[in-house]
């Protein structure tokens, strides 16, 4: 189960703060549907390769500050 809930308005503005931060993942690896946060932590895993505590950590600092360009 994931640790977080992301609505559809929130992940346009939190994807823009993960490709910048991320310039190598495509449209397709940011692709996202809501209630299927697991998915998207598990296709992140291991596009970034990357331990699910850092993942999850990014995308929650991204909500947080959802109004600043800060992730």
């Amino acid at each position: 189960m994931a640790e977080i809930t992301i609505s559809r308005e929130d992940w346009e503005r939190l994807k823009l703060k993960v490709k910048r931060k991320y310039r190598e993942l495509s449209e397709e690896d940011l692709a996202y549907t809501p209630g299927e946060e697991e998915k998207l932590i598990q296709h992140l895993m291991a596009r970034l390769r990357r331990n699910r505590e850092y993942v999850v950590f990014t995308l929650k600092k991204g909500l947080a500050n959802i109004d600043t360009n800060i992730l």
